[in-house]
């Protein structure tokens, strides 16, 4: 399936640092998806989007390229990239799922000052679909212009959105909507998923052997704030894979194409979120725990667990890779084997607020040697 990539910096980059010029950048994940478990379908080929935040003098909506070309054969990518910078990044490469190719069901998609993509895929989707917009207001409903299962789920993200009280429509200058507004809309929706599939007679389940499980690796952001998760609706499979790393400067070092994060203090000037990592540095990314979002607000990291009834915060408990691997969805990455647990304490919500150094610090110790070999593998 698809791989996508998010940025948020205290300063502006330049876009080809992170898109055209890691070793493994989003556009090398296009083609060469090489940290991907399912080496069957090792393409991202079905079209790609790149949409950034400009000078807020020109507004507060974001601008967005698409095209349905493959990214390694697009050379306005490569012009664009090249000349253009922003604080703020979304870029996905999209292997289809549901939907035709067009730049219609292209990502990221947008409404107004928000962003949204995604990387997996709604269960028993064909049956999802008809009860899902039925369930939005007219604008909402109308305002879906492809037919991919994600842009679906953002219209039922905005309709959150607006049921709580906050207006979709709304021109934030300053501050945006909040992330505490952001992930609650986003929970909601993932909540409303669930219910839609619940929903789904027993007859179709049993009579087509219909798969409900949902991958819902969903990111967006208003331009201020950003929020991303990692869920499977499912008590015992992985979801698809979703890092992160921070630091103070991302910089290429040594070989061309050779990135890494360098971390001169504790603060977080840079966060990266990506399905595959853009760099072979082991300790540069840690792995988004199962069934959780990660905010980033004003350069601080936020992970909470969604706690519902796929979730289980035992310390051990295990689960199987098979579904996400089958989809292309799970990469066997350097941090693959670290993760950060979230954990309660008490009867305050539970939640980590990620002090991102000491966290990577303190996660980032332990690597397989199957990882080891894959980096080795990976440079030459």
């Amino acid at each position: 399936m698809c791989r996508f990539l998010v940025y948020k910096g205290k300063g502006e980059i330049l876009l080809s640092k992170l898109i055209l010029e890691p070793q493994h950048s989003i556009l090398t994940q296009s083609y060469d998806s090489r940290l991907r478990l399912d080496t069957r379908r090792p393409h991202n080929g079905d079209g790609f989007g790149v949409g950034y935040y400009t000078d807020p003098k020109l507004g507060p909506e974001p601008c967005i390229f698409t095209s349905t070309i493959p990214a390694w054969n697009c050379i306005n990518l490569e012009r664009l990239a090249s000349k253009t910078t922003s604080s703020l990044i979304f870029a996905h490469v999209r292997a289809t799922t549901e939907g035709t190719l067009s730049d219609s069901n292209c990502h990221p998609f947008s409404h107004g000052s928000l962003m949204w993509m995604h990387n997996g895929n709604v269960g028993g989707w064909k049956y999802v679909k008809r009860r899902l917009a039925s369930s939005l207001a007219d604008q909402w409903f109308l305002g879906v212009q492809g037919g991919t299962d994600s842009e679906w789920a953002f219209a039922l993200f905005l309709d959150s959105l607006e049921k709580a009280g906050h207006d979709p429509n709304a021109n934030h200058r300053e501050g945006g909507f909040g992330h505490a507004v952001l992930r609650k809309a986003m929970l909601q929706t993932i909540k409303s998923i669930n219910t839609f599939i619940a929903e789904i007679p027993e007859q179709y389940r049993s009579n087509e052997d219909l798969d409900t499980r949902s991958l819902l690796n969903f990111a967006v952001t208003d331009g201020h704030s950003v929020v991303c998760s990692r869920y499977v609706s499912s008590t015992t499979d992985e979801a698809a894979s979703l890092y992160f790393s921070s630091g103070t400067n991302w910089k290429q070092e040594g070989p061309k194409g050779n990135y890494k994060m360098e971390r001169r203090d504790k603060g977080a000037d840079i966060v990266l979120v990506a399905s595959e990592p853009l760099t072979f540095e082991r300790d540069n990314w840690v792995t988004v725990p199962t069934n959780s979002t990660l905010t980033i607000h004003k350069q601080t990291v936020m992970i909470h667990p969604i706690i519902d009834e796929y979730y289980n915060d035992g310390p051990s408990y295990m689960r199987s890779s098979g579904f996400a691997v089958s989809k292309g969805l799970v990469s066997n990455a350097p941090g693959a084997a670290q993760t950060l647990t979230p954990i309660t304490s008490g009867g305050a919500t539970p939640a980590i607020e990620v002090a991102v150094q000491a966290s990577i610090e303190d996660a980032v110790k332990q690597r397989l040697e199957e990882v080891q070999r894959r980096v080795v593998d990976a440079g030459k």
